[in-house]
């Protein structure tokens, strides 16, 4: 019942995503565009050029940090565990910077892989300075460590400005995550590799749940927790990844969805994987949505929403965490 509800909602979301917008567009040209696309016809352009692809970046986006934040905080035991918070999604922003800003804009799909590279060394990064590779990644440690990390590469950023003034341009788009270039990003390519690491969360999700029972007992079942801990920020590397390239850093999505998720779908890590991707699909396209609607004709990015919502929501989740203690 509860998944149904998810399901409407985000169908929901998705069917206003496409119909609500600065040009209205009746009804009928939905299916004419589909059926008998005519290039001359400004509705049809809008729709296949624009409402489409931002679309789909929404999906994919949402869905990818849906799935990491679950998998951060299940591996972690962390409510407070984010891509976002964490500085996975600045490490890949701040490749992606670099890349856009040295090698140009002329190929976006090249440009889009330094994303990885970028997500997995954050994500490595915070997880050993926070004690993952002792055992003691709590969350206030992690939080830390993330926060830490998030202003050094703003440092980098800005030392990226300062040496190239034409990067400013490119800073502003990255600075806060948004869908409106989602047409000339990779996101058939993205949506594969986003894909991938939904899979790949989804195959090793029984063994980050053994890993909740600490490292000796979890051993004693016949888990490897190093292994595990490698698959597990190969998932978060290739979601976030995906994620950034196609929408930028969309701040504390990672946080509020799981959860939701979790309420939904209960304390079945795969399940609460499922849903935590289509409740990150809706959540985006519905702050991607009503950014478009609230300073009309203006625009407010799909980035600031979720920190608008998610700021609340990540005090609330800090005030009810005991320093120490990790989640269960």
């Amino acid at each position: 019942m509860r998944l149904a509800v998810v399901l409407a909602l985000f169908g929901l979301a998705a069917a206003l995503s496409l119909t609500v917008g600065y040009r209205a567009i009746p009804l009928a040209d939905y299916w004419t565009a589909l059926t008998a696309y005519d290039p001359r016809d400004p509705a049809h352009v809008t729709l296949a050029a624009v409402r489409l692809p931002r679309l789909a970046a929404g999906i994919i986006a949402g869905a990818a940090l849906g799935v990491a934040g679950s998998v951060m905080q299940s591996m972690t035991r962390n409510p407070l565990a984010d891509p976002g918070i964490l500085g996975v999604n600045a490490g890949a922003a701040f490749m992606l910077l670099l890349g856009t800003t040295l090698l140009g804009r002329a190929d976006e799909g090249l440009v889009a892989l330094l994303t990885f590279p970028g997500a997995a060394g954050a994500a490595a990064l915070v997880f050993a300075l926070g004690g993952g590779l002792r055992g003691e990644a709590g969350p206030v440690r992690l939080t830390l460590a993330g926060a830490t990390l998030n202003a050094l590469l703003l440092s980098l950023v800005t030392a990226v400005m300062l040496v190239r003034q034409d990067s400013l341009d490119v800073f502003r788009f990255w600075v806060a995550g948004s869908l409106t270039q989602a047409a000339t990003r990779p996101l058939m390519a993205m949506a594969v590799v986003a894909a991938l690491g939904g899979l790949l969360a989804l195959l090793i999700a029984p063994r980050i749940e053994a890993l909740s029972l600490g490292g000796a007992l979890s051993r004693g079942l016949g888990t490897r927790p190093a292994r595990v801990q490698a698959g597990a920020l190969l998932a978060i590397t290739l979601a976030t990844g995906a994620a950034v390239a196609v929408a930028g850093p969309i701040a504390f999505l990672g946080l509020m969805v799981p959860p939701l998720a979790r309420i939904v779908a209960g304390h079945d890590l795969r399940r609460e994987l499922l849903a935590s991707a289509l409740l990150g699909a809706t959540v985006l396209l519905a702050a991607d949505t009503l950014g478009r609607v609230i300073l009309a004709p203006g625009e407010v990015r799909a980035g600031i929403m979720t920190a608008m919502i998610g700021g609340p929501v990540f005090l609330w989740v800090a005030r009810r965490v005991r320093p120490g203690a990790q989640q269960a």
